[in-house]
């Protein structure tokens, strides 16, 4: 028998589907505008290499997200009408679903929702002028309210939020290009302290792939809300292969050129840069980043509670989102969700080896979805779990020298997904499939 996740979906008819650029495109590149992404985008890489190789990597970073992360999930939606965590049960069973992708999606949510609860409660205090220290008052009435607030509209309001979405992220959009143009006078005196292109280029790549490696897997769902193949591509290059560049490429080119005018200026992180602008700019930019973030922070919450709700019925939606809030408020007002880029490499590390095993299964079942297999599906798993410990190679106490060459261990955590899925599903640890009703 099949389990209510997967007996009770019903595939999304031609009717409610849309063209790419009425929600892939817009979609994903509000995800790439969110400033979670840039904010520290710059720091360790701007310092050892020339901005403009840094953009090249953003390049690199864009087909990749496309080709390896997004493109397999994405068709399974469109040519199925199903979510992630239906498609998923090929290549992690019926039963094993349940976990992956099923409730780690809503786990690392919880996380994306604690570092945005960060930064915007940095944001909303430095734009009041307030000192943003996690752990004092201000900052804990700060997340308090964000939580909480988010938290709710995620369940009871997220319509209205999708409603107003696309006019939000034109907030973002707009403030990287004028930081930009305040900045740009400054490129060309910007010279890097140290030569490491080799480093830098392949942090930005692992950066960038690791911030949209949950995003990428989501593929299957916004897939099955378009029409063709064509709007798959299309969706795909300009809302993930252009954004990232832009999205990413201005803040770097704004840093460096940040640091051209000023090179006195204290930090590599993008807010550093936008406290530079002084007067009233300032603390407006500040104001209109967070605003601009209220809708990544719903989305979290909705896609957390969607998870848990899907995975564990028996608990109440609302319950369950807000303790899923509550847990990403503790870690954001005690300064735990601080390390971005650490965080973009466990995601990484995590639904890499998950993209890359649907990759294999996809490709291995000609091209389309082979059904829900039956219990658990150990090649997956095991696919899983070697890519998972490839990922995190650049966490392990190993030689500076070493943790460089592990770069980008992102995409290599996926190629060993696809590999070892592979070579698993040839020896013929693939379960049956189940006739779906």
């Amino acid at each position: 028998m099949l389990p209510d996740y997967i007996s009770k979906a019903v595939p999304n008819p031609a009717s409610n589907r849309a063209p790419w650029h009425a929600n892939i495109a817009p979609s994903y590149a509000g995800v790439f505008l969110w400033v979670v992404f840039y904010m520290q985008l710059a720091v360790g890489t701007v310092d050892r290499a020339n901005p403009w190789l840094l953009v090249g990597a953003l390049v690199v970073a864009g087909v990749l997200c496309y080709k390896l992360y997004y493109y397999v999930p994405a068709m399974l939606g469109m040519k199925t009408g199903y979510p992630l965590y239906v498609v998923g049960s090929s290549t992690f069973g019926t039963l094993g679903g349940y976990v992956m992708p099923g409730l780690l999606m809503g786990l690392l949510q919880i996380g994306w929702f604690s570092v945005g609860t960060f930064v915007s409660t940095n944001f909303i205090l430095t734009g009041l002028g307030i000192k943003p220290e996690p752990g004092t008052l201000p900052f804990i009435a700060v997340a308090v309210l964000w939580t909480y607030i988010m938290g709710y509209v995620g369940v009871k309001g997220i319509q209205y939020v999708a409603k107003v979405s696309l006019y939000l992220n034109a907030i973002p959009a707009l403030m990287v290009l004028i930081v930009f143009f305040q900045t740009a006078g400054g490129l060309g005196a910007y010279t890097p302290a140290q030569s490491q292109p080799y480093a830098a280029f392949m942090l930005v790549v692992a950066a960038a792939i690791g911030f949209f490696a949950t995003a990428g897997a989501a593929g299957a769902d916004f897939g099955m809300n378009s029409r063709n193949q064509a709007d798959i591509t299309k969706g795909g290059w300009v809302g993930i292969a252009l954004a990232v560049v832009f999205a990413g490429g201005l803040p770097i080119l704004s840093v460096a050129g940040a640091h051209g005018l000023n090179p006195n200026l204290a930090s590599f992180s993008y807010d550093a840069v936008i406290g530079s602008m002084g007067g009233f700019l300032a603390p407006a930019m500040f104001f209109l980043f967070a605003i601009a973030s209220i809708v990544p922070a719903c989305f979290c919450a909705f896609i957390a509670g969607n998870s848990f709700a899907t995975m564990l019925p028996g608990v109440p939606r609302m319950g369950s989102t807000m303790a899923g809030v509550t847990i990403a408020m503790i870690l954001a007002v005690t300064g735990m969700a601080a390390d971005l880029i650490g965080f973009f490499s466990i995601v990484g590390a995590s639904f890499g080896p998950i993209c890359g095993a649907m990759a294999a299964d996809y490709l291995l079942a000609g091209r389309r979805w082979a059904g829900p297999r039956e219990g658990i599906n150990w090649a997956g798993y095991i696919a899983w779990a070697l890519g998972f410990f490839v990922g995190i190679l650049p966490f392990l106490p190993l030689a500076p020298e070493t943790k460089t060459m592990v770069q980008p261990a992102v995409v290599y955590s996926f190629l060993t997904g696809f590999a070892v899925y592979w070579l698993l599903a040839k020896l013929g640890l693939e379960p049956k499939t189940v006739p779906m009703p």
